[in-house]
Order: C-alpha cells, then sequence, then structure tokens
C-alpha cells in the first residue's frame, strides 16, 4: 500500500475509533405533497379544510366545495360557487359557509338549508347547535330550524372558535368577541391585543389563549394578557391568518408568507413552492397520522414527516444524481426543467464550471468508495475521471483544459458564440480592464462530435486537482494511478512553460487562469486574488510532486514559495477586504488546502498553511456548511463543528428543485451589507431548508435565489460533505 493511502487510512481508523463519531441516527425528513384541483384558479383558491368521519379530506374553495379521492388522487366538485368555512360537529357531521347560505354533508351530497340563505362566511359547530355567521347576519342552527342572533359584534368575521367553557370566540377586523353565558366581552384596544385586526384564537398544548391578527400574535391567560409574538420575539411575518395547534404540541401559524411552527421555544418557516403551493396560508387540519393538510391561496399542500437515517437520505439524492444529472461524456451538473417544476421534463444543461463541479463529484465518489467499497462507487468516479480527462484531451493542446463539452448538435448553450463589435468592446473593457475579448468560445473538436468550450478559469483547473487528489490516493489502483500522473503533469507542465498562466488557443492566457509571480505580486490589478492564486499554484505542484514524485516540481514549488513570497502572500489567501471578498474564493480554498495540507511534510511550511486554514476558517465557519466545518476539521485535527453540520444535512429538503425563495419580506431579520459588501444580505442565517442553497461558491446570506423550479440540483454540495464526514469518521 502506498504510503498516502496507509496515512489516510491510519486517520480514518484513529477518527472511527473516537467519541467525536455520530452515530447515524434517525431524524424526522418533511416531506411536501401538492394537490391541485385541476388548473383553475378559483378552484385552487382554498378557505378552509376539514376531514369527514371516514377521513375524506373537504375543502371550500372560490369554485365550489370539494372532496379528495385518495385512491384517483382526484378532487370531486360537489357544488358550485363561492365557499368560506366548513366545521364538524360531535357526530361527525360537516356543516359548509358558501356564498348562497348554508349547507350540511348527508352522506352523499350537501344538502342546503332550508332558512339560512345569505352568504355564510364562518360556520362552528357546538355540541347543540351550529353557528353560521355572514357579513348579512348570524344564524343559530340545527337541520331544519334557525334563529336570528343579534351580537354588537362586526360583520367582518374571520373565523369562529369554541372556547373551553361552552362559549365560543369570533375573531373579526374590528377586534375579538368572546361570548358566554354570562354575556359578551370585547378585546379591542391597544392595551388588549397587539391590533384589533384579529384572525384566530387557539389554546396552547399549555392552555394558554394565542390570538393571531395584523400585527402578531397576543397571548392571554385566563383574563391576563402575559405576553405576544412579533419579530422582535423571532415571528417572521406580521400578518398572521390562522393558528392549529398540532398533535406533538406545536403551533403551527398560517400566514401571507407561509407556515410558521413554533416548538419549545424555537420556530422554523415553511414557505415558497418547495413547501407550499401558495404562500398565502389560510387553514391548518391534521389528519391522523400527524400529517398537516394546508390551504393556500393556490392549492392544498400536506406536510408528511417520515423516520431517516442520513445514509437513507444519501442513497436517495445519489438516486437523483444518476437519474437526471450525468450527461456525456459523464459531466455533472444540475438539470433543466422544460416544464418548471416537472422532473419528467428534464433536460441536460451545461455550465461554465462542469470540470470544478465534475471534479467535485469525483471527490464524492472516491470518498463513497473508501468508505464503502462499492464497485459502483468506483465506476462511477473512473468514469468522471475520463470525463475530466477528456476536457484536455478534446481541445488538441499540449496541456490546455476545456471549461467543458457538449454534442455538436447542440443549440441550446449557454453562452453561444458571437461578435463583439468595437464600440462594445470599448464599453466593456472601460467597466473591466482584465476583461478578455472572447467571440469564439466553443470550437468543434477534431472528430466533429463535440463543441468544447475554451476560457477556462482557476475554479475549473482547481476543482480538476481536487478530484485528482482523492481519486488518486482513495480509489486508483497502480495503472490508473500512472495515469493520473501522467495527465496532472500534463497540465501543470502547460502552465509553468507559459509563465504560470493559463494560455488558450488563441495564444493569451484566459480571463481567470493567471498565477504568475509578475501579476500576483506587482499588477495592482490581480492584487485580490495574491493569496488565493498562490495557494492555488502550490497546491497544483505538491499534487505533481506527489503524484509523480519528480524533483522538478518541488523545486519550483519552493522556489515560488522562498523566492517569489507565496509563502507569504497565503497567509492571508482568504482576503477580507470588503470590495473583494467572495464566497468563491470560501469553496475554491476549501479545494486547494487539502492537497498542501495532507502531503507537505516539512512542519515549517505546513505551520504556514495551517495559519491560512485557520485565517480562511475564522470567516468561513459562520456559514455553518459542513464541507467547510469538515474540510477543516480533516485537515486540522479540530473540532468538525457536529451540531451544525449534522443541522444542516437532517434539515436539507429532500425537494432538490431550485424554487425560487425570497426571505427579503421577513420580518425577524434585517438587510445589512456583511459579510460581503456587494448585495444587500440578511444579519442572521436562515436554516437549509428556508432558503435557497445549491453550491458552496453561493452566498447563503442572501434574501433571495432560486429559480422557480426551472432547475434542479444535482445534489453533490450535500454527498460530497456527508461522504467526507463518513471517510473521515465524523459520521
Amino acid at each position: 500500500m502506498k504510503r498516502a493511502c496507509f496515512l489516510h487510512l491510519l486517520f480514518t481508523l484513529r477518527l472511527l475509533a473516537s467519541p467525536l463519531a455520530e452515530a447515524d441516527t434517525l431524524f424526522i425528513q418533511e416531506h411536501h405533497t401538492p394537490l391541485l384541483i385541476g388548473d383553475s384558479a378559483k378552484a385552487n383558491d382554498i378557505r378552509s379544510l376539514a376531514f369527514l368521519a371516514d377521513r375524506t379530506v373537504c375543502a371550500a374553495t372560490g369554485a365550489g366545495l370539494y372532496h379528495y379521492d385518495p385512491s384517483s388522487r382526484v378532487w370531486l366538485r360537489k357544488t358550485e360557487g363561492p365557499a368560506f368555512s366548513l366545521a364538524a360537529d360531535s357526530l361527525g357531521v360537516l356543516w359548509a359557509g358558501a356564498w348562497d347560505g348554508l349547507y350540511r354533508w348527508n352522506g352523499e351530497a350537501y344538502e342546503k338549508h332550508p332558512i339560512v340563505h345569505s352568504t355564510v362566511s364562518a360556520v362552528l359547530a357546538l355540541k347543540d347547535r351550529v353557528l353560521a355567521l355572514g357579513p348579512t347576519g348570524f344564524y343559530q342552527a340545527s337541520s331544519t330550524r334557525a334563529e336570528k342572533i343579534h351580537l354588537p359584534f362586526s360583520r367582518d368575521v374571520h373565523s369562529l372558535k369554541p372556547d373551553n367553557s361552552g362559549g365560543y370566540y369570533i375573531a373579526t377586523s374590528r377586534g375579538l368577541f368572546h361570548q358566554q353565558n354570562s354575556g359578551a366581552r370585547v378585546l379591542q384596544n391597544e392595551t388588549e391585543l397587539l391590533s384589533a385586526w384579529v384572525t384566530d384564537v387557539e389554546y396552547a398544548a399549555d392552555g394558554k389563549l394565542w390570538i393571531s391578527g395584523m400585527g402578531g400574535i397576543t397571548l392571554y391567560e385566563g383574563d391576563r394578557r402575559f405576553g405576544q409574538f412579533t419579530p422582535a420575539e423571532g415571528l417572521a411575518s406580521i400578518y398572521v391568518n390562522c393558528l392549529r395547534l398540532a398533535p406533538n404540541g406545536a403551533m403551527w401559524i398560517g400566514t401571507r408568507h407561509g407556515v410558521i411552527r413554533h416548538h419549545h421555544g424555537a420556530w422554523s418557516l415553511r414557505h415558497s413552492k418547495r413547501w407550499l403551493c401558495g404562500d398565502d396560508v389560510r387553514d391548518i387540519v391534521f389528519d391522523q397520522n400527524g400529517s398537516a393538510w394546508i390551504a393556500t391561496n393556490a392549492g392544498v399542500s400536506v406536510l408528511s414527516t417520515r423516520p431517516m437515517s442520513l445514509s437513507a437520505k444519501a442513497n436517495h439524492y445519489h438516486r437523483v444524481l444518476q437519474a437526471r444529472h450525468v450527461r456525456p461524456p459523464y459531466l455533472v451538473e444540475k438539470c433543466r426543467l422544460a416544464v418548471p417544476g416537472d422532473t419528467l421534463t428534464w433536460q441536460p444543461l451545461d455550465n461554465d464550471n462542469d470540470g470544478q463541479y465534475t471534479g467535485m463529484y469525483l471527490a464524492m465518489e472516491s470518498f463513497r468508495y473508501a468508505v464503502t467499497r462499492e464497485a459502483t462507487a468506483r465506476e462511477n468516479a473512473s468514469k468522471a475521471f475520463n470525463a475530466l480527462h477528456f476536457l484536455q484531451t478534446v481541445t488538441g493542446s499540449k496541456g490546455f483544459v476545456a471549461r467543458t463539452v457538449i454534442p455538436s448538435d447542440w443549440t441550446t448553450m449557454a453562452d453561444p458564440n458571437r461578435s463583439i463589435d468595437d464600440q462594445e468592446w470599448a464599453e466593456r473593457l472601460v467597466r473591466n480592464p482584465r476583461e478578455k475579448r472572447r467571440e469564439n468560445l466553443w470550437r468543434l473538436s477534431q472528430d466533429q462530435r463535440w463543441l468544447w468550450k475554451g476560457d477556462t478559469s482557476s475554479d475549473e483547473i482547481t476543482g480538476h486537482m481536487y478530484g485528482y487528489l482523492f481519486y488518486h490516493d482513495l480509489v486508483a489502483d497502480a495503472m490508473e494511478k500512472r495515469r493520473i500522473s501522467n495527465h496532472v503533469c500534463r497540465i501543470v507542465d502547460y502552465i509553468i512553460e507559459h509563465g504560470f498562466v493559463l494560455t488558450d488557443i488563441d495564444g493569451q492566457h484566459t480571463t481567470w487562469g493567471v498565477w504568475a509571480p509578475e501579476r500576483l505580486n506587482e499588477d495592482p490589478d490581480w492584487a485580490a486574488e495574491r493569496g488565493i492564486n498562490s495557494l492555488e499554484m502550490l497546491s497544483y505542484l505538491k499534487l505533481a510532486h506527489h503524484l509523480s514524485g519528480k524533483s522538478r516540481y518541488q523545486q519550483i514549488y519552493l522556489d515560488l514559495l522562498h523566492t517569489h513570497h507565496y509563502g507569504q502572500n497565503v497567509l492571508t489567501a482568504k482576503t477580507t477586504n470588503p470590495a473583494w471578498t467572495t464566497h468563491i474564493d470560501d469553496e475554491l480554498l476549501a479545494l486547494a488546502f487539502p492537497c498542501l495540507l495532507l502531503h507537505e511534510k516539512d512542519p515549517s511550511i505546513k505551520s504556514i498553511y495551517l495559519k491560512s486554514l485557520e485565517q480562511w476558517y475564522e470567516s468561513a465557519e459562520r456559514d455553518q456548511s459542513p464541507f467547510f466545518n469538515f474540510t477543516y476539521a480533516a485537515l486540522s485535527g479540530d473540532d468538525p463543528r457536529l451540531e451544525s453540520s449534522l443541522f444542516f444535512l437532517r434539515d436539507t429538503s429532500w425537494d432538490l428543485r431550485r424554487w425560487r425563495i425570497n426571505n427579503g419580506w421577513r420580518a425577524d431579520v434585517a438587510p445589512c451589507y456583511f459579510p460581503e459588501l456587494e448585495r444587500v444580505q440578511l444579519n442572521r442565517l436562515a436554516p437549509i431548508s428556508e432558503r435557497s442553497f445549491f453550491r458552496w461558491d453561493d452566498n447563503p446570506w442572501y434574501p433571495e435565489d432560486g429559480d422557480d423550479g426551472a432547475t434542479e440540483s444535482d445534489g453533490v454540495f450535500w454527498l460530497l460533505p456527508y461522504w467526507m464526514g463518513r471517510y473521515y469518521g465524523f459520521l
């Protein structure tokens, strides 16, 4: 066994025996099932939900009353015209308030009440009677009788709810009316409520009364107001529509911006099409399994849970990846959904960073093979390496690497070739003097089967080298190791021979492929890249030396390190200048550090890299990324931050479609310009389930991301840290 592989094995065995390792205990994974009522906007304008005694789900909608048939997954319309409210009495009989009166379900159809013919917007079924309230009247009814009640309440009614002593609450836009045998009480002024716009009431598990409305939630214990939930206490939206106590004791809060849950003092939010058909939540009911059926402005959503292990979740993501995210010649990337959200309409997609992302996939499969010894992991890693190898050979050059390749008959590639006239070029050059005039990005391969893309960046080379490192050390046999070594040396030689720049076929260096000492140390326009590009070049040379054993690479490495001050440069590889710092750098440093820290044997040099690693992680830690956490821990021997890492891995959505998620409206966070000055961000990091974030070069602090379900993530952002955690013994 090679020394490097032996060292990896020793490190793994040590960590596996360590109390740091976290067992794969079950956690609760949440799932969203959308249940649309055809394609009618009115039918999907859901106002109320209820269960019949046989557990049939009923919906009051803008187009009528519907029942859900679970066998056919079809909603069956039972009445026509707007319906507003549903309530089941103690015998399980369902009552419905509609545009033209009160209805009762008789087991086969809805019977219209013989007396109540005016619009009914709220219904409450008590033990001995049904209350039906609307803008023109308030009725106390039975199956055949009804009498009008005259009470001093507002007719702008949102809900009717029972109290715990035979009375009831009427939530209105003019306050909360509480009717008891002893008389009526009105809560209306600001000392009694957050605002007079009241939408609902609900008793919490501890018996305290929650009163919702505009402004948040007012809390009562008996007749005493004792607290509130507003953005200051963590409530994300001040526009609360409804309240429902879940079987597990959590309070579910339906708002105009999604569902908020409060349980054991903690808050969670479910919004966007990842979790809901529409964000305006009107009603919530729970079935016998504890699943939440949610009435929204755009359909019914079911949020269900199941016990899940991380290994089962990894298998799910891996199946998705293999089914839709690998395209010839075995490049890994997100896919396009021709019909947004519909994974049956998936189409392959190209990206400037296909090489980098496939390199990260190669590392992921290498870690998976090292843990499981599964033949499929080895096969997938081999295919990924062959694809990355092809990105070099397809160019027909001595060592230039293409960004990506596509079949030659593709016509919908990203950044198609186009002419840039002199005036436009002058405009671009003024905006960015470093920009390269790129008109013929795509070139036809010699066999005319492929189009390959040039102007390859440092990101791709760094991602390639990361994948090669772990494929060589953890997977490859002796013959394959020689092939990897020859391939890496070919690329590194090409960069060295061209003065430490990546020279494209046109004879000029690519826009971002610059690691030359005179540029990094002396050219002010490359000051932002000085630290990170120095570290990248050193990692390429260290990898070439590690794979080939050729002293030439070590000599050049030491020359750059000492004579050209790269050792000093890398101490601040993570730039902290507000004008320059990016999350792209965070990811690239996580890709460049491993080779240097795993294979540098000189303690004095290694100490430089450890200082650089610490400097990088001081900023990266706040992202609560398992990829950054595990990379840092594996290379430093420090704490892997298991709590935040496990939370991310468990909290990540089962659904990898890239729904647009906007947190800019949230009242529990504030806009700021940190950690990156360029764009508005939020002052608190939302959990991964509440934001759209699928690459480690993305800024997770941005308030909005995603593309309305037009693409699906390949899942490597999750699978790579998971298998790293397994390999290094953290999981």
